[in-house]
Parts: structure tokens; C-alpha cells; sequence
């Protein structure tokens, strides 16, 4: 396969979507689907959830990048939905779809892995050239559960839960190279340098922020507790990305010492 000459990336202005559009632009005209009016050159409109404006957005693209995510844990099929509308609007087309996933989807019986992995089933069923990665949690997702569990006077988290959160830089570099080649089908999965208990990533957050918290650490019941105890989440046989946490963190701290939150 020759190098992609147009591109489109679904949740370009997410954490991941912008740090893949910003790889791109160098090797590929790129367009960034947004729902709202066109925020500058590059940018398209089209809705996910309607399928409006979609057909126009994939016209004439070689490759789609599927990196959008509703992250609605109350509406988890809301990603099945977008993935749906996406792969309707291409018609006859044969882009190359590149979506990104979770790894452990198959394994953790829950609404929004579930509505991962439906959506896995339906670009490999689509009929277009296709590519799956699977990537472990990303840091600033974990940042952002962390802020929420230290809130009172002591920080809060579940015991025995393991996590091999990866760098959103690392993802998009490996997406970037997908991208960029032949469609390739599922790949190896990406996760972080290291395996961390909950537990060690607090404490890597509180020692960042030089904040003093008792660290206290619950049982998590039933099937969530029996799936993160034993590692449903991590990866097995893939590949590291080369940003550990504690070093995700201090690359946020700004110029006055305070630590950014991870979704601005």
C-alpha cells in the first residue's frame, strides 16, 4: 500500500485524536470530524450519533482513523451506535479503518467494555480493510480517577486492582505508523511500561502534588473485583509503551507548580 494521501480522524480533538492529528499532518492531508461548525482548516462536520454530514466527511478519505469514544458508562451502546453510522456513511467505499480499542474487552463483562468489543465485531464484519488496536488505559484517564478518590480526607482506592496505564503520546505514535501502512488486522496490544496497584499509582500522584493523604484501600466485590484483581485489563503478550506514570505526571506539573488536569 502506498501512503495514505487524505485521512480522517473521528475524536481528533480528544486527548489521543489531537497528539495523532498533530503525527499526521507531516505525511497525509488530514480532516478532524467535529459535530460543531468547523473550528479551522482541516476541520469537518458530521455527527456520530446521527449519521449526519458523515457521508460528506468520508468522501474520498483512504483511511479512517476511529479514534472517537462516547465514554458514556451509563449509555455504553452509544459507541456501537457511532461505529454503526461511521461504516454506514462509507457505502461503497474501501477505506482502510483504523480503530483503536481496550484491552480486556473480551474479557471484563461490562456495559462499556462490551460496547467495545460489539463495535470491534462490526469493523471486522464491515468488509472494509481494517486494523484493531488495543490499548490499555491511558494516563490521563487514570490522573482523573485519581483527583476523584483523594477529594476528602483520605484517599480512597480499590485493593488488589492492577493497572498498566500508557502514555496517549505512545498510542498515537503506534496509530500514526497503522495509519500510514497496510491494513493489518488485529495487532499486538499496547500497554505502559510498568504494572501498578492502584495503591502505587496514588502515591505517585500525592508525592507529584506534595499532598499529604492516608491511603486507604477496599475490597472491590463480585465479577469488577475477580476481573482487575487478576489482571483482565493488562496485557499478556503485546507491546510497552516508554512513558511510566510517575514520569507522565511531573511532565504536567506547569512552571508554577501546579499539576494540569488531564482533560484541558
Amino acid at each position: 500500500m502506498t501512503r495514505p494521501e487524505r485521512v480522517l480522524v473521528t475524536g481528533g480533538s480528544g486527548v489521543l485524536g489531537r497528539d495523532l492529528v498533530r503525527r499526521l499532518q507531516d505525511r497525509a492531508e488530514v480532516r478532524v470530524l467535529s459535530r460543531r461548525p468547523p473550528q479551522g482548516p482541516g476541520f469537518v462536520q458530521g455527527d456520530l450519533e446521527t449519521g449526519e454530514g458523515l457521508a460528506a466527511a468520508v468522501d474520498g478519505v483512504d483511511v479512517i482513523a476511529h479514534c472517537a469514544s462516547a465514554a458514556d458508562y451509563r449509555r455504553p451502546q452509544r459507541d456501537v451506535t457511532q461505529t454503526r453510522q461511521l461504516l454506514a456513511a462509507v457505502r461503497g467505499a474501501r477505506p482502510h479503518l483504523v480503530y483503536v480499542s481496550i484491552v480486556g474487552v473480551d474479557q471484563i463483562p461490562f456495559g462499556f467494555f462490551q460496547a467495545k468489543l460489539d463495535s470491534e465485531r462490526l469493523v471486522e464484519e464491515s468488509g472494509l480493510p481494517w486494523t484493531i488496536l488495543r490499548a490499555t488505559e491511558f494516563h490521563d484517564l487514570m490522573l482523573m480517577f485519581l483527583m476523584r478518590l483523594c477529594m476528602g480526607p483520605v484517599a480512597v482506592v480499590p485493593r488488589n486492582a492492577l493497572f498498566q496505564p500508557v502514555a496517549p503520546g505512545d498510542v498515537a505514535e503506534r496509530m500514526a505508523e497503522l495509519v500510514t501502512g497496510p491494513a493489518a488486522g488485529r495487532v499486538p496490544e499496547l500497554g505502559g511500561p510498568k504494572v501498578e496497584s492502584m495503591a502505587d499509582l496514588m502515591r505517585s500522584y500525592l508525592d507529584t502534588v506534595q499532598r499529604r493523604r492516608s491511603i486507604i484501600e477496599v475490597p472491590l466485590w463480585g465479577r469488577l473485583g475477580t476481573w482487575f484483581g487478576v489482571g483482565g485489563q493488562l496485557i499478556t503478550d503485546g507491546d510497552r509503551g516508554t512513558v511510566p506514570f510517575a514520569d507522565y505526571l511531573h511532565a504536567r506539573i506547569t512552571s508554577d507548580g501546579v499539576l494540569r488536569h488531564p482533560y484541558r
